[in-house]
């Protein structure tokens, strides 16, 4: 009995990462998923408007892989439309649902989120600086399909009958639950650079969130601290670096790379990457990108370099983000996988 009481607990807990202390879902390209990253990062864009869908296939080969998948949108709102003259301050709106599927979706989470942000321009005399600060609001629900987990007191002796009871009175699908999120970025610019680096707090009012009807046991708060640069070395040359470190309770990570990018010197504004990021006890991940007028796509696969590389059926993780931007009159930019 003990040894399924763990097995349960394993799987409650676990989430989409392999740490037991309740992670919320995270990316290998995490630059691709900013909405994820910081409320402040909302509209934070070289466009009026983003449209962003990541998917994440985690582990594949050794056990059933957990899937992860965001759809996103957010633009600038209550703008004046003058051409070519960019608003000195701006509000910004924006909306993420994600999902993220465990177990061959015996575990099943789904996450809502809406974010507020407002960006102001600090300074432009020889350079662009601003400040932006965000709020979000995120709906929560985890859901475990327990028809389909099998308990040791449902074992007959010659398989296991799933309409007798499962012994574990103290289990129950949680409620939904609300949390805050609020953040602040600093961006500075040129004509031919960009830095961006924030801070971002996510459940900072802790949500109770437990399987087991425990009025204490509650989502911990996620701190974030994110840079990202970009800058031309010639006219056709680019780079793009990011880093981000997230804590979480006792669960912790730091990521960061870069990719090189090459304007092709079309008529058509095409760009393509080529990259690395190392994610902290986890995995390198090669990066591959190209940007094709308001359109980007961006592939990537984890080389596993944690114990689970010595296993003997070696995990597969690939992601694939896809980004559409609505520009009405684009002006020359510094290129950005995500803004």
């Amino acid at each position: 009995m003990k040894k399924v009481r763990i097995v349960v607990l394993l799987i409650l807990s676990s989430g989409i990462m392999q740490s037991l202390y309740g992670q919320d879902p995270s990316f290998s390209q995490f630059f691709s998923s900013p909405l994820n990253i910081n409320p402040a990062l909302t509209a934070n864009i070289n466009a009026d408007w983003r449209a962003i869908s990541n998917m994440r296939n985690q582990w594949q080969g050794p056990a059933s892989p957990y899937k992860t998948g965001t759809i996103s949108f957010d633009g600038k709102v209550f703008q004046r439309k003058i051409m070519n003259v960019e608003e000195k301050n701006f509000a910004g709106m924006g909306a993420m649902f994600m999902y993220d599927y465990a177990m061959n979706g015996v575990v099943k989470s789904t996450y809502a989120s809406l974010n507020l942000s407002y960006n102001i321009l600090l300074d432009e005399t020889f350079s662009k600086h601003r400040l932006a600060v965000g709020f979000g609001g995120i709906y929560g629900r985890r859901h475990i399909e327990f028809d389909r987990v099998n308990f040791q007191e449902q074992f007959t002796g010659f398989g296991f009958n799933t309409n007798l009871p499962t012994g574990e009175v103290a289990l129950s699908n949680m409620k939904p639950y609300i949390s805050a999120s609020t953040g602040i970025t600093y961006s500075f610019s040129t004509d031919r650079s960009n830095l961006d680096v924030g801070v971002a707090a996510f459940h900072v009012n802790r949500p109770r969130q437990t399987f087991l009807e425990d009025p204490n046991q509650r989502l911990p708060l996620r701190k974030v601290a994110h840079a990202n640069f970009e800058t031309y070395i010639n006219d056709r040359v680019f780079i793009n670096t990011n880093f981000i470190y997230q804590y979480q309770f006792a669960a912790n990570y730091f990521s960061g790379g870069g990719a090189v990018g090459y304007d092709l010197g079309t008529d058509q504004r095409t760009n393509i990457y080529f990259g690395m990021w190392w994610w902290s006890k986890n995995a390198l991940v090669p990066y591959f990108g190209l940007a094709y007028k308001d359109f980007q796509v961006g592939v990537s696969y984890d080389i596993t370099t944690s114990k689970l590389a010595q296993a003997n059926i070696k995990p597969k993780t690939w992601e694939l983000a896809l980004i559409i931007r609505g520009v009405k009159d684009p002006s020359k930019i510094v290129p950005c996988p995500w803004k």
